[in-house]
């Protein structure tokens, strides 16, 4: 029987709207809000469009057309309001302005005007990372003043923000992955928390907003495992409750990359152009997952029941192209 005293689940999917949603992106979203209704928890839908550069016109309203269309359902969101609104990450920019000036008021941020090209031909930067070279504490010296009128404007395409990232390990139990510890002053160094452009950066967008949207569970790709450190630290800093964390694995294509157009992933709107019905989509999804078997058309709300984490594979599914024109043909 469920401990009454527990938190009610509240899972969340966050697209981006700045291209088309494919296959893999699906399959995402469907174990988000499979993992969120299993538990009979609350879904939000949350628009992260803070690449301004990358965001297209339209693009919002029709990933979350084409994503209902497939079965699924939110509680919360940009088209259905609710009472965490905003859910469009560049109408938040107040909350950003708010954090930052939480962690400049405790010494944990500083001013950064270092290029990419600056921090790669560093000593000290000898790898990269998925933000690049590691951070060599270049700026370090340069403390933000947190009385600024506004830190989400301070020094705007000058000097990035950063975060000061100490020494240690930081660990997380992962509802799928297990233990996973990372070191992020070793891997990544001090992160950017706002750009240079203005703009929060992912990390702390995400945090403050999960935070403020009251998320309890976080199901998202595994490209975004080892941001969890970071985010944990921006959690700790901000004294915010963290969200437990689901990593599924991501869909490959034959050659061990992420999937993508160049492997023939089609996209939710191709499919739906050509009269695929939206039951097959889900079956295929959930077969590459170990919930359903292959061929089988099902619905979103049939697959519920026979929703666990434990039945999900750990290991990245490849797709080959075989299995992509057994979808679209």
């Amino acid at each position: 029987m469920p401990d009454p005293r527990a938190p009610a689940v509240r899972g969340r999917f966050a697209p981006s709207p700045t291209g088309a949603l494919h296959v893999g992106n699906a399959r995402t979203a469907l174990l988000a809000w499979l993992h969120t209704r299993a538990a009979g928890g609350g879904l939000v839908m949350r628009v992260e469009d803070l690449d301004v550069g990358r965001v297209r016109a339209g693009v919002m309203e029709t990933q979350l057309d084409e994503l209902r269309w497939l079965g699924l359902d939110w509680d919360e969101g940009p088209d259905v309001g609710g009472p965490h609104a905003p859910y469009v990450q560049s109408a938040r920019t107040e909350r950003y302005d708010d954090a930052l000036r939480t962690l400049a008021r405790r010494g944990l941020l500083f001013e950064c005007s270092c290029s990419r090209k600056d921090i790669a031909a560093a000593a000290s930067a000898p790898h990269a990372g998925e933000e690049g070279p590691r951070y060599p504490g270049i700026c370090r010296e340069r403390p933000v003043d947190p009385s600024a009128p506004s830190l989400m404007a301070h020094g705007r395409s000058r000097v990035a923000l950063r975060f000061r990232v100490e020494p240690g390990e930081v660990c997380f139990d992962d509802l799928l992955q297990g233990r996973c510890c990372f070191e992020p002053a070793e891997e990544t160094g001090d992160f950017v928390a706002r750009r240079k452009d203005g703009a929060a950066a992912y990390q702390l967008a995400v945090v403050v907003d999960d935070a403020a949207m009251g998320i309890t569970h976080v199901v998202r790709g595994g490209d975004l495992l080892s941001s969890t450190a970071r985010q944990l630290l921006l959690y700790r800093a901000l004294s915010l409750p963290a969200p437990r964390f689901l990593h599924v694995p991501l869909m490959l294509g034959e050659d061990g990359e992420r999937l993508a157009k160049r492997h023939g992933a089609v996209s939710l709107g191709e499919l739906r152009a050509r009269g695929v019905p939206a039951e097959r989509v889900v079956g295929w999804l959930a077969a590459t997952c170990g919930l359903a078997d292959e061929g089988e058309r099902v619905s979103p709300r049939e697959l519920v029941p026979r929703f666990s984490v434990d039945r999900l594979p750990r290991a990245a599914t490849v797709v080959t192209d075989a299995m992509l024109r057994r979808l679209a043909g």
